[in-house]
């Protein structure tokens, strides 16, 4: 770049150009400090710096220090995806004392490192900054877009993720309702008997957190509802709710709340859940207006399909949540286990049942998914039913056969170790030989047999004997397709709702004023389900914190003066309701002239591109800063 290019004319700016090494992930492939050089020879660039980590406490010291003593009025980020780290920019510039929206950033991690390498990356990574910086001279601060914010929560789920959600709402003076599909609240910690490692009961946990947040005056729980409406955005939306008993439910027929617990507002069933002692008995039609919107709708264990194993053609192959409920309907007095008035001598259970599936192994279900990730809870669950079995049915044997065991939370590696001081066998198989399960013999004397190759033995084909086979099963996202369609919910691979990030963003979703909880976000254990819902509380208490919410202003502005009303824009908009026509007065006459909803908009400029006035932009984004961008892109490999 000649000192001629340099003092050409342009915007009157200081911009800062800020280079981050991001530990050898960028500096690895792209030879930052060249980059830093030819930053310094842009026109209207006061200072390039480098960082081995610019998001760090003093990569972010040094952007302020130069805000602070006036040296840029600009500033440009080439790090990361802006995805990570936007917002530690931003607050940054706020804690100088200027306006966060003086600020543009370049991805040249994985727009640049981790997919060129060489003199390709650096020059990308240059021309990449370069516009950035150009972009920059030309950023005007914004302000904020403000909507007010009411001060109530829904939380969608009343399983033990919404439960503690709503409680934690309520507790901090936030009017919460709580929406359940079902009759019953309790979800499918409620189906338990027995938690592992803790040994707590289930229904201990599901009543005593269901009759908190039945009994406080800041919740409204509505049973038998289900979201059908959805508008608005964060701060203030609007939903549909319709409650619709069903059928066949008849409140007298249910069995009473069992005695030993008096204080509970409605009626618990072992294996089913609490009933709320208001339980709707008709239908009806609620609209509810709401701040923020917590989406706590659990899973559903997988259902093996026919003959799995010899799943439903024999009455000796169950699942792992059947056998957790048939144990705690059996009487611990004998030395054998019952189940169904057949004793069991020999236990085979079969891990990874729907998990951890592998293209071209295992089938398709009916939907074409498989269910390729690892469900995490199940090892501990199998594990602590064996240990159960054998402590008290000590002649009855278990065989564990499992790929991997994975008992990764506290007080779990402690589960396998004492099923093995209890004598249960474990044989590992490969999931390209999987255990074969077929009816024994009639001269035999158990009803089954499993023959696996042990590769614990070398690769030594067993043949196990057993009166009940169990399936552990994997957890799977329940069907919230109709909530993924009315608020445009990402899901992710696995087919459960994806957070922004999983570290930085956890329980966010992109959409503002929408949260995660639990496990209709990824398989969790009861511990982080309730430590998933605490986290999504105190987001949606900031949010409502101030009774308004703050939103980037990238959004669309009309200018009205070259506005002729055509309607181009409101055809093309993306998002409905955050562009129409509206009535006007000019000149005499009313006119119509296109309006922006800014809480609505998304900022994508579909209207930008089809507006033959050229009467709209985009706030940050502005099309004059974008060709300032191509031009320095031009310039850049006219040099070259």
């Amino acid at each position: 770049m000649t000192d001629e290019k340099k003092k050409s004319n342009g915007p009157s700016k200081r911009v800062g150009v800020y280079l981050c090494y991001c530990g050898g992930n960028i500096s690895d492939h792209v030879d930052v400090e060249e980059v830093r050089r030819q930053m310094e020879k842009l026109a209207g660039v006061a200072v390039a710096r480098t960082n081995m980590f610019m998001c760090s406490d003093p990569g972010q010291e040094m952007i302020m220090d130069d805000l602070k003593s006036g040296t840029v009025d600009r500033v440009v980020v080439a790090s990361c995806a802006p995805s990570l780290h936007e917002k530690t920019f931003r607050s940054a510039i706020s804690r100088a004392g200027k306006n966060p929206f003086i600020y543009e950033h370049a991805n040249i991690r994985e727009q640049v490192s981790w997919v060129h390498h060489g003199n390709a990356a650096t020059d990308k990574a240059a021309r990449l900054v370069s516009a950035a910086a150009a972009k920059a001279a030309h950023l005007v601060p914004l302000e904020p877009i403000r909507v007010d914010a009411l001060r109530h929560a829904t939380v969608i789920g009343g399983g033990i993720a919404g439960l503690r959600a709503a409680k934690d709402l309520a507790d901090r003076g936030i009017e919460v309702t709580l929406i359940e599909k079902a009759p019953f609240l309790g979800g499918q910690l409620a189906r338990l008997d027995r938690i592992a490692p803790t040994g707590d009961k289930a229904a201990d946990l599901v009543c005593e957190l269901a009759g908190q947040v039945l009994a406080h005056p800041n919740a409204t729980v509505l049973t038998c509802a289900q979201v059908v409406g959805f508008d608005g955005y964060i701060g203030n939306f609007t939903l549909s709710v319709k409650i619709q008993p069903p059928a066949d439910l008849k409140l007298s027929d249910v069995s009473t709340q069992e005695k030993d617990r008096p204080d509970l507002p409605g009626r618990f069933i072992p294996f089913v859940g609490v009933l709320p002692e208001n339980a709707p008995e008709k239908e009806a039609a609620v609209e509810l207006n709401t701040g923020v919107i917590v989406l706590a709708t659990g899973f559903s264990s997988y259902r093996p399909r026919q003959g799995l194993y010899g799943f439903g053609t024999s009455d000796a192959v169950i699942t792992l949540p059947e056998l957790i409920r048939k144990m705690a309907e059996c009487p611990a007095d004998g030395s054998v286990l019952t189940i169904d008035g057949r004793r069991i001598r020999s236990v085979a259970m079969i891990h990874c049942v729907g998990s951890r599936q592998i293209p071209g192994i295992h089938p398709e279900d009916e939907s074409g998914h498989l269910n390729e990730y690892c469900s995490r809870t199940c090892c501990a669950a199998t594990l602590n039913a064996a240990n159960q079995i054998r402590e008290t049915f000590p002649e009855t044997q278990v065989y564990e056969l499992y790929r991997d065991i994975r008992t990764y939370g506290r007080g779990q590696e402690e589960l396998y170790e004492q099923a093995s001081r209890n004598g249960v066998v474990f044989l590992r198989y490969r999931p390209e030989a999987e255990p074969a399960v077929s009816v024994a013999d009639p001269a035999d004397s158990f009803a089954l047999k499993v023959n696996v190759v042990d590769t614990l033995t070398f690769g030594e084909d067993l043949e196990v004997p057993a009166d009940l086979v169990v399936l552990s099963t994997a957890m799977e996202p329940a069907d919230v397709s109709d909530l993924v369609e009315m608020m445009k919910l990402p899901v992710g691979a696995d087919r459960f709702l994806l957070e922004v990030h999983p570290k930085l963003r956890p329980v966010e979703l992109p959409k503002g004023g929408i949260l995660l909880a639990g496990t209709c976000q990824a398989p969790f254990d009861v511990g982080e389900s309730c430590n998933a819902a605490g986290a999504a509380a105190v987001k949606a208490s900031a949010i409502l914190a101030k009774g308004y919410v703050e939103l980037d202003p990238f959004v669309a502005e009309v200018d009205v003066g070259r506005c002729t009303g055509c309607g181009e824009c409101v055809s093309a908009c993306l998002q409905e309701g955050s562009l129409r026509l509206a009535p006007l007065e000019g000149q005499g006459e009313i006119v119509q002239r296109a309006q922006v909803t800014p809480a609505l908009c998304l900022g994508c400029g579909a209207c930008v591109a089809v507006c033959p006035e050229n009467a709209i932009d985009v706030n940050g984004m502005t099309l004059k800063q974008y060709e300032a961008m191509v031009d320095s892109i031009v310039s850049d490999q006219t040099a070259a």
